[in-house]
């Protein structure tokens, strides 16, 4: 499967409207929450977790998902990278994951900051499950 990764609009308008709020991603609990493909992705319409439809249900699995551990934010040579932990499920069984959810679970609106679709559906048996970031961090940002 091909994984496509990307950010929500509300990301975008979080960094806009208080960049120094972005600092607050190393305190705030930010989660990751599983969906199966019926869930629809629109990153401009979709800015909440509460907007999302079809999470993935069963053993090992909590709704609202996963929180990131590890976190860090660094720049260096005109490139943000927000980082953290790679995220397990352990001994999980559930049926379809399709898409990864990265939100805010501290704020009020609960806002999503990025995806990732897996380009396929995934299920799993009795066995760990494993979301790892890319090498260059959950997402960056450069400034040209």
């Amino acid at each position: 499967m091909a994984v496509t990764s990307k950010i929500y609009v509300k990301m975008v308008e979080v960094i806009n409207v208080s960049p120094a709020g972005m600092a607050d991603y190393l305190s705030a609990t930010i989660k990751t929450a599983l969906t199966t493909s019926a869930n629809g992705i629109s990153q401009t319409a979709d800015t909440s977790y509460l907007s999302l439809t079809n999470e993935v249900t069963g053993t090992g699995y909590t709704a609202g998902g996963a929180t990131l551990g590890s976190k860090t934010l660094g720049t260096a040579s005109l490139v943000t990278t927000w980082d953290a932990a790679d995220v397990a499920w352990t001994t999980a069984t559930f049926t379809g994951a399709a898409q990864a959810h990265t939100y805010s679970d501290s704020t009020a609106s609960k806002f999503l900051m990025t995806y990732q679709d897996f380009g396929g559906s995934a299920t799993i048996t009795a066995l760990d499950f494993y979301i790892v970031w890319h090498a260059s961090g959950l997402m960056t940002l450069t400034v040209a």
